[in-house]
């Protein structure tokens, strides 16, 4: 049945919108100290400079909600001064895997590290001379590991989905470490605003980028 006013399902009470709102609270909560209890090892600064230093191309995987992560790293990372490319794991074992060379280095995101897509792609990568593998994972058992040259862990990460399952602080955990990798590459490789602006030349960035800077 519809409302005394008329159309539609009758608004919620007060008590409600109160739950709703404490519990989007309790999830931002979540996400800010899953991204605050990161550790910030040696090897996030082995990281940047494997970046900066590659001899081939630098390529992102990963699949599912991290292959959305490892898709806008590689988009972040074009427009702040390092060419990358996202190579989709599944995609890799149909013929993808043909965008992988000698000298390359991955950035491959997996909480669980134990994703076969993702593993298969990389063995297979380091048969076709797949020099470098920074990941980026969370469980101890991660098998991504034992594969990997740099392991940036993101620590143990609950998910305040009501099931502890549905993706969130992870990625946000990922999101976050791309942002600061970089971010901090472009600052060592001395990339300027006027640099910024020559790839991200439109929109509002764009104009951004151009003023003061013809």
């Amino acid at each position: 049945m519809g409302s005394e006013e008329g159309g539609g399902e009758p608004r919620p009470d007060s008590s409600i919108r109160m739950n709703i709102k404490k519990r989007i609270s309790e999830i931002l909560v979540a996400e800010a100290a899953a991204i605050s209890a990161i550790r910030v090892t040696p090897e996030f600064e082995q990281a940047v400079w494997a970046l900066r230093d590659s001899a081939g191309k630098v390529l992102t995987t990963g699949m599912g909600k991290a292959g959305h992560i490892a898709r806008k790293f590689a988009s972040t990372l074009c427009s702040t001064g390092t060419p990358a490319s996202y190579v989709h794991p599944g995609e890799a074992a149909h013929g993808d895997l043909g965008l992988v060379g000698p000298e390359d280095c991955i950035v491959a995101f997996s909480t669980s590290g134990k994703t076969r897509e993702v593993l298969e792609m990389l063995e297979l990568g380091r048969h076709i001379g797949l020099k470098t593998i920074i990941a980026v994972t969370s469980h101890p058992d991660s098998e991504l590991r034992d594969l990997s040259d740099i392991v940036l862990d993101m620590g143990i990460v609950p998910e305040p989905c009501p099931h502890g399952l549905t993706p969130s602080a992870s990625t946000a955990v990922m999101l976050a470490i791309s942002d600061a990798i970089a971010l901090v590459l472009m600052e060592v490789k001395g990339v300027s605003r006027h640099d910024f602006g020559l790839r991200h030349h439109g929109g509002y960035l764009g104009r951004r980028a151009r003023s003061d800077n013809e």
